[in-house]
């Protein structure tokens, strides 16, 4: 379970989140929306660990983050927008080294690897050095990270940067088997349509503010447009598509 209670967060005179409230239990799919320089990434680092809030309290699993956040961080499996891989170790050394840090068991943590590496399609290159890899290869090295010992939370921030379709539609349906086994999913994403069709409920932030949260029905509901898609919904909730105007742009 995550618990946010009123967080707040500056940047000198800039308020990146203000008084922002969340509650995701176990087993939820939860989509975390809002333009660039929303939030979204200050909230995330300040529930993962990697930031204090000014006031309020982040919580993990009843674990208050920022007065032990060592034991928080034991439930958390995360995966930023960009992966960042140690690059002279390997696919299997970088989750070996993963997993011990969690304090897998060894005998545990190379099944576990194994069956990441099967899962991913990673064997044929799994003892290269991350050096070698390509961006869709190195993200699916840290899922794997994120997946490897088990955790009761899992905060992703963009999970398809990178991805291919086939890699996609694997981590769509490996986070739907791990919500139906009681994990908690934070995900952030600029693609609405994975939100659509993935979460089972949305919230919106829009200059640091919680703007909307609900199911994809009770956002409709309440940003009157009843029928919108969820491109339409972010675009009535966070003010819209403010633009020069294109009429009779002739490319000149």
């Amino acid at each position: 379970m995550i618990e946010l209670i009123n967080i707040s967060k500056s940047y000198g005179k800039k308020r990146a989140v203000e008084d922002l409230s969340l509650t995701v239990k176990g087993g939820e799919l939860f989509g975390f929306l809002g333009p660039n320089g929303a939030g979204k990434t200050t909230t995330i680092k300040i529930m993962t660990g990697l930031l204090r809030a000014e006031s309020g309290q982040a919580k993990i699993c009843g674990i208050d983050v920022a007065r032990h956040p060592e034991a928080a961080k034991m439930k958390i499996g995360y995966v930023p927008d960009t992966p960042y891989l140690y690059e002279k170790l390997t696919a299997r050394e970088y989750l070996e080294f993963a997993g011990g840090l969690y304090g897998v068991p060894h005998n545990e943590l190379a099944a576990r690897i194994e069956w990441l590496f099967d899962l991913f399609g990673m064997n044929g290159w799994a003892d290269q050095r991350c050096e070698e890899y390509s961006h869709g290869m190195r993200q699916k090295v840290v899922f794997g990270a994120a997946f490897v010992h088990e955790p009761e939370v899992l905060v992703i921030d963009e999970p398809m940067v990178g991805l291919d379709p086939q890699s996609m539609r694997l981590v769509k349906d490996m986070l739907r088997l791990y919500a139906s086994r009681g994990v908690s999913i934070f995900i952030s994403t600029h693609i609405l349509s994975v939100a659509e069709e993935m979460c089972n409920r949305i919230g919106v932030v829009n200059n640091g503010r919680l703007v909307a949260l609900g199911t994809l029905d009770e956002l409709r509901r309440e940003a009157a447009a009843e029928g919108d898609n969820l491109e339409g919904l972010f675009l009535k909730l966070t003010g819209g598509f403010k633009a020069a105007n294109l009429h009779g742009f002739d490319g000149q």
